[in-house]
């Protein structure tokens, strides 16, 4: 029934095993990936023939993550996986971006690759497993393919690189860092780090390259002993008299178009161009020479290539670039900060015709994001959101929940920014930063970086130093080749390479590396690392003129934070029965209460009074009644033989009738009443915490003690503003 084949290989500290025959046999190809525990079904489907009129390439790539692969039932009501987590979406793009130009130009046939987590082992992340699943089984499909490619994760501990590491082992890693490539070339690199020079990363990518060719071997192994034939798949024709007459038609007019530098008269000028060339076409179009229909996406294609060749040509030839800068330029930069005046921080951010507007929001720890992972439920306390609306390119388009890019771009602006972030023992605040693109053209996620820096800044933010992104490009022929400084966008979707690199001073935060072409050599790295630190240090200090250090006063707007400790064994009087007693305090101060288990507790209020009043209020819950200390304590019943009083919240004592005067009580109620505040003194309390209390020894004292010393006040609190 089935004909299994499996290959294992050693990969870093786990042992890889690809399976095929036994799942999944009606879709093209699939293979079951495992890396220790963690297992990985990878499905293709791939339709035989393109859809008529397909004028793109149709990849679709899911990676789903199944809950009872961690031994866990889904919650809310219908108890299934609902909509992709930010994780999933990003494991989707990480597998299509190193999956997708290996696919050769002109194949037009649908295709859906599916990734489904099936085992987890904490220890183990999936995305490398998917993405080493994926190629085996693309490579396996007999579909037209440039692979296989491989994948690794690399870390970084004490200077040396290591392989795969444990997910436990990463926390102490100053390098998170996936690549993915061929035999002969990188495709992809994804990563974040602690501030590494240009030559710690580059070392990283070129180790991960020499570890993932154990992989690549593997999946060749399989492919011989289970591959599929490879089909019949022949390129579309060139129809070389369309070309010329298209080339004949509009290449000097776009010759002319690609002089304007902006972006929109540009833009308008192409988009008439091919409206005057389908146009001066258009009785070829239904029926051309040889008697077959001719679309218009022919037009289309035949158009951008001459596009490309004519902006390809300008620069490899020396020539000024789109909007008339050298390769090493970088547009003109406007700051402002402090733009909006109720948010916390904020920041306009402006690079040539890119612009973001950067907010920052403090919260407390109660604003945290609690993120239900697959491995385990945890709490970020920076989070940061990237929106680019139809807008900010000129186009009209749907507004409404993030799309992949959206998600991806903000993803990777946090990554940038996460190592300036203060340690949260010295700044306690949640911190959310949100970007707002109005303008596009050109590395928006990098003007994010640079604008989340600034508007955290501005909000108060003690960063460690300033951090800015800058995007370079690649334009190659042959053995020529040219590296451009902050790419515009013709220019990333014309050229070869989109390489964005994100710092400080000191090093690099974050590197994301996506690369058309094979033949990427490390000397061209080298060249695009060495322009962008160049870059980057020339950015930081417009940024630095403009602010040179974080806020020392927070907004008005923004909560303040105020921090006591109380005994741990305490705790429980705090939050009281089912939190009754922390929800009726902070509703009732308008303050927001967080407590560790080490018995810090956190309050946060705009307001100090009402911080105090909460303080206050806790100190009195926690405190510790003393024997033969004065208190002030309230009557709550009277009895035959005495009175019941409190002199702490949830301490209550017994003041005995011969307590109450130095001369003969008859009746308690002539001496004191329900409701009333009384002065006593604590005489006595015993091994099971009941206390015996004193009017008539306060009566005894002198005259000189009349300040009532030792008598419990609460203390005024600090504000330590953290």
């Amino acid at each position: 029934m089935f004909i299994k084949e499996k290959e294992t290989f050693k990969y870093g500290s786990h042992e890889v095993c690809l399976e095929t025959g036994e799942f999944a046999r009606q879709a093209t190809a699939a293979v079951m990936a495992s890396m220790g525990d963690t297992s990985v079904l990878c499905t293709v489907v791939a339709a035989k023939e393109a859809k008529k009129g397909q004028a793109f390439f149709p990849l679709t790539v899911d990676y789903i993550e199944k809950t009872y692969a961690a031994g866990k039932i889904p919650g809310g009501f219908f108890k299934r996986e609902g909509r992709p987590s930010e994780k999933e979406t990003l494991t989707c793009r990480l597998i299509d971006r190193p999956v997708r130009p290996l696919f050769p130009e002109g194949f037009l046939n649908e295709v859906q690759v599916v990734c489904t987590v099936v085992s987890l082992e904490p220890e183990c992340d999936p995305d490398v497993v998917a993405m080493i699943g994926v190629s085996a089984a693309l490579a396996l499909s007999g579909v037209p393919f440039n692979g296989p490619l491989g994948a690794a994760r690399v870390g970084f501990f004490e200077g040396e690189y290591k392989l795969n590491p444990l997910k436990s082992e990463m926390e102490d890693s100053s390098l998170d860092l996936v690549v993915a490539g061929t035999e002969s070339a990188v495709l992809m690199v994804e990563s974040e780090a602690k501030q590494l020079s240009e030559e710690e990363m580059l070392g990283a990518v070129v180790f991960g390259h020499e570890q993932m060719q154990t992989a690549i071997d593997a999946i060749c192994r399989l492919v011989e002993r289970a591959g599929k034939a490879e089909w019949d798949w022949v390129g579309p024709e060139v129809d070389k008299e369309l070309q010329d007459r298209v080339n004949e038609l509009c290449y000097g007019k776009l010759q002319d178009a690609y002089k304007l530098q902006n972006k929109q008269e540009r833009t308008s000028k192409i988009k008439e161009i091919r409206s005057q060339t389908v146009e001066a076409l258009s009785e070829k179009i239904e029926e051309n020479v040889n008697g077959s229909e001719l679309d218009e996406s022919a037009i289309g294609d035949i158009i951008h290539k001459m596009e490309s060749s004519i902006v390809r040509s300008r620069i490899l030839n020396g020539e000024s670039r789109i909007d008339g800068r050298d390769t090493r330029t970088v547009r003109p930069i406007s700051i402002r900060t402090g733009v909006l005046p109720r948010t916390h921080g904020s920041a306009l951010f402006t690079r040539g015709e890119t612009q973001a507007l950067v907010v920052a929001t403090l919260g407390t720890t109660k604003d945290e994001q609690i993120i239900d992972a697959l491995e385990g439920e945890y709490r970020d306390r920076f989070m940061l959101h990237y929106n680019m609306p139809p807008y900010a390119t000129g186009e009209c388009g749907r507004v409404g929940t993030p799309k992949r890019r959206e998600i991806g771009h903000g993803r990777l602006a946090k990554r940038s920014l996460l190592a300036a972030l203060p340690n949260p023992d010295d700044f306690a605040y949640s911190i959310r930063v949100v970007s707002e693109i109005t303008e596009s053209n050109g590395s928006s996620s990098m003007a994010s970086v640079c604008g989340g820096s600034l508007a955290m800044m501005d909000a108060g933010v003690p960063l460690s130093a300033h951090v800015a992104g800058i995007a370079m490009g690649l334009i190659k022929e042959g053995n020529k080749f040219s590296v451009l400084t902050d790419i515009l966008g013709d220019e990333d979707h014309l050229g070869d390479m989109d390489f964005k690199v994100a710092g400080s001073e000191a090093g690099v935060t974050a590197l994301q590396m996506d690369i058309k072409i094979q033949g990427i050599t490390k000397e061209i790295m080298q060249v695009a690392l060495s322009q962008a630190k160049e870059a980057r240090l020339e950015i930081l200090r417009k940024m630095k003129d403009s602010v040179s250090s974080h806020r020392e006063e927070l907004s008005e707007y923004a909560p303040r934070l105020y921090t006591i400790k109380i005994n741990p064994e305490r705790i429980r009087d705090v939050i009281g029965k089912g939190g009754a007693t922390i929800r009726a305090l902070t509703e009732e101060t308008g303050t927001t209460i967080d407590i560790t288990d080490e018995g810090t507790v956190t309050i946060g209020a705009t307001d100090a009074e009402a911080a105090r009043t909460a303080i206050k209020r806790i100190e009195d819950l926690t405190a510790e009644v003393v024997v033969g200390n004065v208190y002030e304590g309230k009557v709550l019943r009277l009895l035959e033989f005495g009175a019941i009083v409190s002199v702490l919240p949830g301490k209550d004592g017994l003041l005995h009738i011969s307590q109450l005067a130095n001369e003969r009580v008859n009746q308690v109620s002539d001496f004191v009443k329900e409701g009333q505040v009384v002065r006593v003194k604590v005489i006595e309390a015993d091994d099971k915490g009941r206390l015996r209390l004193s009017m008539k020894a306060l009566l005894n004292e002198t005259a000189n003690n009349g300040d009532q010393p030792g008598t419990e006040k609460a203390k005024a609190p600090e504000d330590t503003d953290s």
